[in-house]
């Protein structure tokens, strides 16, 4: 008898490490499938033609890898187009600089407008201004982004581009340049949010050599004035999809793993988030690869519209409401391509210890419970899905992230290896573990 338990045991380590060999295997697949998508598709900006060859192109590669139940589940979007934009300064010289307009942006009336530049060092001091202290002027907030490895820099940063020009409407401002929100040299672009209270204004980031010299000429100037011109159109509402595949289980619940299909306009958009929908995907290939059905399904989601108003995981949450207590576990990978660093979650206290486990067998670091992880799964953790959370290197991440450079040559292809490797395993013990993950509130916005 003790025999053939030792037998036993010996044949379920090796089954273990066999399937991790495979789970953790050192292949390339998600890079493949990043530059696939940039190459072939490029700018996947939503409601553009971009957008539409992008669904095309994951229900092809989907429906070739051996994903099951492939679709498109349509998805409306607001369909918004940067058109021309410039921004010289008029005094004390003229000299050009290079900006980009802020997603969303009303445009300037023809010709432009101009203004003496009115600068803030944060978004902090421009609140702490008046009414009127801005009037007819041209804010410049020129507040650095601080780099740092699990982006908080960026999170610390982002209101600016955000609630900023709201912020300088109400101080009368005629528009408004923020230096970009990066720790690169390229203008970053990224969604700002008008209110109802303010009234609507011009915006654009300008990028780090554009502040730069912009900041050394109020040095050492009274009085600088700039012009400003920017051509967006607001183009109403456009069809878009999030393109879901899976590998059946054996049960009705769900283990999700999602991404972003869509990228900005200026950019074939590598980092963000084409080596998220790369990751998931070969994660989900890898369960796949053990060669026998999983107990919870693998649903991958690749997510419509995340950067210009997370139409996509609304529309996600909405559509699959009545099954959302049967999504035993959300991840998501939108941090670009970065080595995983450490584990967070969104689960319940009683399931902590587990996610705990994962860090240590992993070798990452553990961060803590009940915080907030990806913005389109975000949407069905509101419902209470529980979500276990991989934070990646972001030292580099927003050297390119929402620019122009973030191009194939900006992936780091071993850190979407270990980062494919981190989502497989992880996946694979949410579908394997023998009760789903425990629902918790989530966290506070």
């Amino acid at each position: 008898m003790t025999a053939v338990l030792l037998l036993a045991a010996c044949a379920t380590t090796v089954d273990r490490s066999k399937d991790d060999a495979i789970l953790q295997s050192q292949d390339e697949d998600a890079y493949a499938l990043a530059v696939s998508l940039v190459t072939e598709v490029g700018p996947r900006f939503a409601g553009t033609e971009g957008d539409a060859r992008a669904v095309q192109w994951a229900l092809a590669k989907m429906t070739a890898l051996g994903f099951q139940n492939v679709r498109a589940e349509p998805v409306s979007v607001p369909r918004w187009q940067r058109g021309g934009i410039s921004v010289d300064v008029l005094k004390p010289r003229q000299q050009a600089l290079e900006a980009v307009a802020l997603g969303g942006s009303l445009a300037t009336r023809p010709g432009g407008i101009e203004g003496d530049v009115f600068p803030v060092a944060s978004l902090e001091a421009l609140e702490a201004l008046p009414r009127g202290a801005a009037a007819g002027k041209i804010v410049f907030i020129n507040r650095r982004m601080e780099r740092s490895r699990d982006g908080s820099g960026y999170g610390t940063a982002a209101p600016i581009r955000r609630k900023g020009p709201a912020v300088a409407a109400r101080k009368g401002a005629r528009a408004v340049l923020i230096r970009s929100l990066g720790t690169g040299v390229n203008a970053h672009t990224g969604t700002t949010k008008y209110e109802a209270d303010a009234p609507k204004i011009p915006a654009a980031a300008l990028s780090g050599p554009a502040a730069d010299a912009l900041e050394q000429l109020l040095a050492g100037n009274k009085r600088v004035r700039v012009r400003m011109t920017l051509d967006s159109i607001d183009a109403g509402m456009a069809p878009s999809a999030n393109v879901v595949g899976e590998i059946p289980g054996e049960t009705g619940e769900i283990v999700l793993l999602g991404a972003h299909l869509d990228s900005w306009d200026i950019t074939p958009g590598a980092n963000d988030d084409a080596a998220g929908v790369g990751i998931v995907m070969a994660a989900a290939q890898r369960i796949a690869r053990l060669g026998r059905k999983p107990h919870r399904t693998i649903r991958v989601v690749l997510y419509a519209n995340e950067e210009f108003g997370i139409q996509g995981g609304k529309a996600y949450a909405a559509a699959h409401a009545a099954e959302a207590a049967r999504h035993a576990m959300v991840m998501e990978a939108d941090s670009g391509s970065g080595t995983p660093w450490k584990l967070e979650g969104a689960v319940a206290d009683a399931d902590w210890p587990d996610v705990v486990r994962l860090a240590q067998d992993l070798g990452l670091e553990l961060g803590a419970n009940g915080q907030h992880g990806g913005t389109d799964v975000g949407e069905m953790r509101k419902l209470h899905a529980p979500e276990i959370i991989v934070v990646q290197d972001g030292s580099k991440y927003f050297d390119v992230h929402h620019t122009r450079a973030d191009t194939v040559e900006a992936l780091d292809r071993a850190g979407m290896v270990r980062a494919t490797g981190v989502f497989a395993r992880i996946a694979h013990h949410a579908s394997e573990r023998e009760a789903a993950f425990g629902r918790s509130a989530p966290a506070p916005e």
